[in-house]
């Protein structure tokens, strides 16, 4: 009776030495997350539409200027 009980013991703090050593000691480290990129913004034709109307709005007050003359009144 008393072998038994040294054998289950023995065997019991093997068995919980060996789990204790097995996942308690090293550091745990988090899964990786994976990331997602984001989606390519559309393409907007804004880009080119407003520098061209900005271009022919300074063309067209530079061509309708008046007359450099003065106009006197009789």
């Amino acid at each position: 009776m008393r072998l038994t009980k040294t054998l289950i013991a023995v065997a019991l703090a093997a068995t919980t030495a060996t789990s204790a050593m097995a996942g308690g000691l090293a550091p745990v480290t988090p899964a990786p997350v994976e990331v997602i990129p984001a989606p390519a913004p559309a393409p907007s034709s804004w880009g080119i539409i407003l520098p061209i109307l900005g271009a022919a709005l300074l063309i067209a007050l530079a061509t309708s200027g008046g007359s450099d003359e003065e106009v006197v009144a009789d």
